[in-house]
């Protein structure tokens, strides 16, 4: 689901903190929460409840402050490049769910690793951002819960 799986990958905000992660790690708690709170409200296409934002924001706080921008300096594209160039040795079955308004990672990434990896299927889900669990639950489930019963496991070459 809105997979981190090619490149290119990170926002605006992301590419700017990965170069200036010790500044952003100095910032004041409330300004830093703000910040948090902006960026992870960017994810949702239709918008998060205050209990939904509480949720995916209380973990950066406070301890997770420091934490929060550690993970996004230490991102590096190399390591998505070297699974990109391994995705066609996939042989289990791959579904791909995303959300058609995701601004994290936009769609035509999910049409992208669909094609790279054989045998794939693909579920663009509508008026979705990045959060597709919370922008539209009962759409994924039903997908899940479709895919997983017509699917049947396929040996790949390493199994007999």
């Amino acid at each position: 689901m809105d997979v981190v799986a090619l490149r290119p990958w990170g926002s605006a905000f992301f590419n700017l903190v990965k170069d200036h992660a010790e500044v952003f790690t100095q910032l004041p708690a409330a300004v830093h929460r703000g910040a948090v709170e902006a960026y992870i409200q960017t994810a949702s296409h239709r918008g998060l409840t205050p209990a939904e934002l509480e949720m995916l924001v209380s973990p950066w706080l406070e301890a997770g402050q420091s934490a929060f921008y550690r993970q996004i300096a230490q991102a590096d594209e190399r390591y998505t490049q070297e699974v990109e160039d391994r995705l066609d040795a996939i042989y289990e079955p791959v579904h791909i769910i995303w959300g058609t308004e995701d601004t994290w990672i936009p769609a035509d990434r999910a049409r992208r690793l669909h094609e790279l990896i054989p045998h794939s299927t693909l579920t663009e889900v509508d008026d979705a951002g990045h959060i597709i669990q919370l922008d539209a639950p009962n759409q994924l489930s039903a997908d899940l819960t479709d895919w997983l019963s017509r699917t049947e496991h396929r040996a790949g070459p390493h199994e007999k």
